[in-house]
Formats: C-alpha cells, structure tokens, sequence
C-alpha cells in the first residue's frame, strides 16, 4: 500500500453500515459509472484493546469456555470496522450491503491475549470477475502495538452479487462439483430464526442479511442467512484446544445457511503416531437436503 489513513479509534460498525445504505441511495440516485479499481489506502488503527465482556459472550455463543486467549474466530470480528472502512471508502467499487463471503484463508502466528493492546491494518486487493457479479479480497492484520511482529492475518474473499463490472474477465461457466455424498456426521446444529442476531450481538456484525426476513428481502435474499464467521467460529471452537499457539485455518462457502436450518457437521482429526494433533478436516452440509454448507482445513504449523 503506498497510502495510509490512520484512525485515532475503532470505528463503529453500526455508523459503516449506515455509510453504506447512504452510499447505495447515492450511487443508485446519481447512476455513476463505476471506476473498476481499488483503493490504493490501507486503514490502520493503533492501541486496539478486546471487550472482556464481549469476548466471555462470543465464546459463550460458541460453546467454549472463555479464555486469557482470544479466539481465533472472534479476532475476524475484532478486526472486521477496519476491513469495513476500507469498503466504505468513497473509491470503493462494489456495495458493502449485500456482500456474500466466499472463503476465509487466516494464519494465527502467535496467541493474543484480552489484555494486548494492538495495531490493527486492512486494506483490499484482487478485484476480480465472478460468473455471479464481482469478487474482492480484502487482508487484515493484528500486529503488536508497536507494529513490530505480525499475530494474526486473514484474507477474506468477498462477492457482489449481481455487480458486473465493466472490463473484469469472468468465467464463462460454472466449475463441476463433484458429487457428495454426505458422511456419517460428528454433530448436529439446529440453528434458530434468530441465529444471525445472536452473532451480530457478540460481533458488532448487523449486516442486514443476517437479522431478519424482511432485511433479507430488501436486499434481494429470501430469508435471512447465517454469518459465515458465525460458523467458521464453532467449527473452531471443536478444534482440541490442545492445538498449538500457531496454525492456520482454511474455509470456502459453498451455499448459504439459510434460516432457520439444521447442520449436520463431520470433523475428522489427524494426530501423529504419538497422539500429536496435525490438523483438522471439516464438512458442512443441510441435514435434510444433503446440500453442501461449506468446508475446510485447521491445520499445525
């Protein structure tokens, strides 16, 4: 990044997304034509500290007893303000509201405590074309205050569905999926109407999408949907916590959660000859209709 905006504190979530529905009634009042780049600013906001109290209740929601160490899953929703005001940006070329996730690459390089101030960085890259609209990355990072060492860095793969930008090569056709077959499942969630405001609760995360039918609506979905976050996080939180301080995690999105659903889950461990745990393999899937959910990998480094 050749610019920088520093923010002298974490923004609120809750006036992003009012920023964004303000700049959709712009965008859709005026009908501009889109610039189909990215802005060259990163965001960075310094002496980041967690909510204590927010993070007894993220873990709580995950079903995993809080600790002096923040949860991988909950260190996304720390650090999500920043990525948001990246995508608030003035020159930001896609709508925030609305945004689908598509997967969740995330390198956990040290452990980070509740009591750690630090600097936290976002900024967006790889805008690409999708067969369904456009899709973005966006990176964030969690340094130490100072800036010196990296803690924790996710890439977050985003899609504006519908959005097709001009002079954006996209696929022609949809890549095969293979045939699944759902295995035995190690657990069974059956999540409530109400699941995407329990998350948005502990997260900050009040993407309309997630809160309620009506809101889903207005944004062009059926019914309201899971956060992808909300179940990358539980899958974690089945990971041993014996897991050492430094490994990654790997999640791609295959289909909404629509709610309210039922989630049949397999977790398969992979542990060394001495008991060492290596890694993790999971799959997600509708327990009634056999449709893929999502999947990945928690892996040692």
């Amino acid at each position: 990044m050749s610019e920088e905006t520093l923010l002298t504190e974490m923004p609120s979530l809750s006036k992003l997304y009012i920023n964004a529905a303000a700049a959709a009634a712009k965008s859709k009042l005026l009908r501009a034509q889109p610039v189909v780049a990215l802005p060259s600013r990163a965001v960075e906001v310094r002496g980041v500290q967690a909510n204590l109290a927010k993070v007894t209740e993220f873990a709580h929601l995950m079903g995993e007893p809080a600790r002096d160490v923040l949860p991988s899953g909950y260190l996304h929703a720390l650090v999500f303000p920043v990525a948001m005001s990246v995508m608030v940006q003035e020159d930001f070329p896609l709508p925030l509201l609305g945004m689908i996730h598509l997967r969740n690459q995330v390198e956990q390089l040290a452990p980070v405590l509740f009591t750690d101030k630090l600097t936290v960085r976002a900024w967006a890259r790889d805008l690409s074309g999708h067969r369904s609209g456009t899709q973005v990355q966006l990176v964030s990072e969690i340094h130490t205050a100072d800036g010196t060492e990296l803690l924790w860095r996710g890439i977050s793969t985003y899609l504006a569905k519908g959005v097709f930008l001009p002079g954006l090569d996209k696929p022609t056709a949809a890549p095969m999926r293979e045939d699944f077959v759902p295995p035995a499942p190690t657990a069974e969630w059956r999540l409530g109407v109400d699941t995407g405001r329990a998350y948005a609760a502990v997260s900050g995360d009040f993407n309309p999408i997630h809160l309620s039918v009506l809101t889903a609506k207005a944004l062009g979905l059926r019914r309201s949907i899971a956060h992808g976050m909300y179940a990358a996080s539980r899958v974690l939180a089945t990971v041993p916590s014996s897991k050492p301080h430094s490994f990654s995690w790997d999640i791609s999105f295959d289909s909404p959660i629509v709610l309210p659903a039922t989630v049949a889950l397999e977790v398969l461990d992979r542990e060394s000859e001495d008991g060492l745990w290596l890694g993790s393999e999971f799959t997600a899937w509708n327990a009634r209709s056999t449709r893929r959910f999502f999947s990945g990998t928690v892996t040692a480094d």
